[in-house]
């Protein structure tokens, strides 16, 4: 991205549910290639609290195809990336955040994935959470 370019407009959620002690938050952004994503995860870690959080799991889906990554939380990023391209939505990254709370949540970590990018995009079509 060169140097007079801003990263896209963040939309953050902030934390939309707990779990356990776990808190878990959701952002996206359009972002259209990997320098927009990287470009969007670098805005939001300047938010000391996000930058902090045990995971920041994210997936894009981009012209070139879908990217995903972990961030040590094996499979969320597959979570993210399946329900956006059942979503249909495209040139967009979305980042959901976990702070741990010291206990293990087992399969249900995945359904709150999925809790957090329903309310995100639920948010994007101008669904109530």
């Amino acid at each position: 991205m060169a140097k007079d370019q801003t990263a896209p407009a963040l939309t953050m959620l902030g934390v939309i549910l707990t779990d356990r002690g776990s808190k878990y938050a959701v952002t996206g952004a359009q972002a259209a290639s990997r320098e927009e994503v990287d470009a969007v995860l670098a805005e939001l870690k300047t938010d000391r609290a996000y930058a902090k959080a045990t995971h920041n799991t994210w997936a894009a889906v981009l012209p070139a195809g879908g990217l995903k990554a972990d961030d040590g939380e094996s499979g969320a990023g597959m979570v993210i990336l399946r329900m956006m391209e059942r979503e249909g939505l495209k040139d967009h990254v979305i980042i959901v955040t976990r702070w741990y709370g010291g206990k293990k949540l087992g399969g249900d970590r995945f359904r709150r994935v999925q809790d957090a990018v329903r309310a995100y995009l639920d948010h994007l079509n101008g669904k109530s959470a």
